[in-house]
C-alpha cells in the first residue's frame, strides 16, 4: 500500500528534480485539530532542496508545491509545512 508520504515524495521529485526531499507525516502533532483524521496522513513537514527554486520568491515556491500536490489536497491532505530552498541556499552560499 503506498502511503500518502510515498505520494507527495514522488510528486515532489518528479516535478522539481530535487538535490533532496523529505517527507514527514506529522498528523499526530494535530490530534484533535480542524482537519486532522483518526489515520493521520492529513499534515506533513516538507523538505525540498531544487535548482528550480531559483529566481523565485518564498510565495511563488510555495505556489508551485501546493499546486503540484493539488490531488494530494483534493483527498484529504490538509495542511503543509515546508521548506524550500534552492542547492545554494541549502549549503548556506546564497
Amino acid at each position: 500500500m503506498t502511503t500518502r508520504a510515498d505520494r507527495i515524495r514522488r510528486t515532489l521529485e518528479a516535478r522539481f528534480a530535487p538535490a533532496e526531499v523529505l517527507v514527514r507525516d506529522d498528523s499526530a502533532r494535530h490530534a484533535g485539530h480542524a482537519g486532522a483524521a483518526p489515520g493521520g496522513e492529513t499534515h506533513f513537514d516538507v523538505l525540498v532542496v531544487s535548482p528550480a527554486f531559483r529566481g523565485q520568491g518564498r510565495l511563488a515556491r510555495s505556489r508551485a508545491v501546493h499546486e503540484a500536490l493539488a490531488a494530494e489536497f483534493a483527498s484529504g491532505l490538509h495542511a503543509l509545512s515546508l521548506t524550500l530552498r534552492t542547492p545554494e541556499e541549502a549549503a548556506g552560499s546564497g
